[in-house]
């Protein structure tokens, strides 16, 4: 694999794209896959081939059937497009689907195809459609990458209609927190379009051909980051309106009327959110001109996720409940078996159902009720004779004496519960590196919830299998009573309070030190164990993560913890 580079995008010829989203290109393609997953953009125009040559290189001849290094048999091409073709096919070896982008190995852009591809593999984020092999065999040259079959296009989706608020705002904070992580490798994409977006079926959008689509088509940048960013803001725009932002037409959208120029999308369709049109509007008009409402541009994805994080959250709709239909009486009578059919025009009398409980049902169950009640008077009158009885017994006892007050002072009652101040407290990572994240620790104990301590991200919920947990330890100052610690989380995690397995004087450091002593999930978790215990020392354990939308990755955030007595 090679290192990390820019070159993986930048070494490829300009072919005359100047901007990603400034124009709408269309393509030739020789099949169009049943799965809605297209590997390239079969709805762009067949791009020029410049001065490097590309179009004097034909395809190699290849056919349904045909296998790569015994493995990979391609089942149905795609796309055939300058010199190189991608199809859907199947990897034998592991049985799953696999996509492949094939060239002759003397083609112009070969060499920056491999460095692409292999850069984009070296990434590894989940939120990229993963480039799985790049090999130069036998005179060709072949790219292989995830088959994504549950996947939808945005391109699709926007054929129904513009998403609601909520979708568009969760698919333009995770594009943008991918693709400012894939810049901080020195990876951009340039092609960013709706067919190279996609929603999975969990609902977490991916990015498909990082760096890889642009080498195929020999698309180069001066400024990478800026044409990224713009493409982002023309992938909402186009998500909130149903319109391309721009005159052409292009993906299957209608551009903008000409000599109108770039109008927000609020201006375009009634009802559109004002922050995400806003936030459009930053991402397209990056050059500070025409930025809606005065707001300052965004030229990189970075200054596009600070942007998002400064938007009130956008919440999930609610779930709407359709009312159960009417109950349909049928015309099924019991007992009607066999008689006869009415015959027609005749009216035929029915009968009319006896009085309740006059039926021989009714009456048995009035009489077996009736015996009930009798049976528990007698019962109650028996057990009231005993006690007064006993009652009595007892009284006759001179020595016995009898105090009530009717209001039960005797008794004593629990003393009410009180917070327990935090002095201090650690991240807790003994199964892993040590380490999660100590800087802001504070932010558990900080009486605010819209700070919070989160951890590193992982590939699943279960911390990609690579240990159970992670957790605080949290100092209380002195040994106290504790009835009750409260935790509060971004998003719906599973936690367990634990504390030290004896009476420990200073912080326990290894796990098997401590024992569970209550356990919840939810995103404000109480948890309460069976009986008060008295410690010094809690700690509580994350055991699953949730998903956070705004990166797209697995990790958990503790905005703040309450303990009380």
């Amino acid at each position: 694999m090679a290192e990390r580079s820019t070159a993986a995008v930048d070494v490829a010829d300009n072919s005359g794209e100047t901007s990603l989203t400034a124009q709408a290109d269309q393509s030739t393609a020789d099949g169009v896959a049943k799965n809605r997953e297209r590997d390239t953009d079969s709805d762009e125009v067949q791009e020029t081939t410049g001065t490097d040559g590309a179009g004097k290189t034909s395809p190699p001849e290849l056919h349904s059937g045909h296998k790569l290094a015994r493995r990979y048999r391609l089942e149905e091409c795609v796309t055939r497009l300058d010199g190189f073709s991608s199809w859907r096919a199947v990897d034998e070896k592991l049985r799953r689907a696999v996509g492949v982008h094939i060239l002759p190995a003397d083609h112009s852009r070969a060499r920056s195809v491999l460095a692409a591809a292999r850069s984009s593999a070296l990434l590894g984020d989940p939120r990229f459609v993963q480039v799985l092999d790049a090999v130069e065999e036998n005179d060709v040259v072949y790219v292989v990458h995830e088959w994504l079959p549950d996947a939808t296009e945005l391109t699709t989706l926007l054929a129904s209609g513009p998403l609601e608020p909520y979708d568009a705002y969760q698919m333009v904070s995770q594009v943008s927190s991918a693709m400012a992580a894939a810049h901080r490798e020195g990876l951009a994409h340039l092609r960013l379009n709706p067919n190279a977006v996609l929603r999975a079926s969990t609902g977490q959008w991916r990015i498909r051909g990082l760096a890889v689509n642009a080498a195929l088509r020999g698309v180069a940048s001066d400024t990478p980051q800026r044409t990224d960013t713009e493409a982002i803001g023309a992938l909402l725009y186009a998500a909130l309106t149903q319109r391309w932002p721009y005159e052409s037409d292009a993906y299957g959208l209608s551009g903008l009327p000409k000599d109108i120029g770039l109008i927000a999308p609020d201006q375009v369709r009634a009802g559109v959110h004002r922050g995400l049109s806003e936030l459009a509007m930053r991402a397209l008009a990056n050059d500070g001109a025409t930025a809606s409402r005065h707001e300052s541009p965004c030229t990189t994805p970075e200054e596009l996720v600070k942007a998002i994080g400064e938007m009130p959250r956008i919440r999930p709709p609610e779930p709407a409940f359709t009312a159960p239909p009417e109950y349909q009486r049928t015309t099924y009578q019991q007992g009607t078996y066999g008689r006869q059919a009415p015959r027609p025009g005749v009216t035929q009398q029915i009968p009319s159902p006896p009085p309740p409980l006059q039926t021989r049902t009714g009456k048995a169950l009035k009489w077996a009720v009736s015996a009930l009640l009798i049976a528990a008077l007698g019962l109650g009158s028996w057990q009231l004779a005993d006690a007064l009885m006993d009652q009595g017994g007892k009284n006759d006892d001179p020595g016995q004496t009898h105090t009530n007050d009717g209001n039960d002072k005797g008794r004593k009652k629990p003393a009410p519960s009180k917070p327990i101040a935090i002095s201090s407290a650690r991240d807790f990572d003994p199964l892993g590196d040590r380490t999660e994240k100590p800087s802001d620790i504070r932010k558990v104990y900080d009486n605010s919830t819209a700070t919070y301590w989160q951890t590193d991200y992982y590939l699943s919920a279960d911390f990609g299998r690579l240990k159970s947990g992670v957790g605080i330890i949290l100092d209380l100052g002195k040994a106290q009573q504790v009835g009750k610690v409260t935790v509060t989380f971004v998003g719906d995690t599973s936690v367990e309070l634990r504390s030290p397995s004896s009476d420990a004087s200073s912080e326990p450091t290894s796990l098997d030190a401590y024992t569970t002593v209550a356990k919840g999930s939810g995103t404000t978790v109480q948890l309460k164990p069976g009986k008060p215990f008295k410690s010094r020392y809690l700690l509580v354990w994350l055991t699953k993560l949730p998903l956070q939308p705004d990166d797209g990755k697995w990790r958990g955030r503790v905005a703040d913890i309450k303990v009380t007595s």
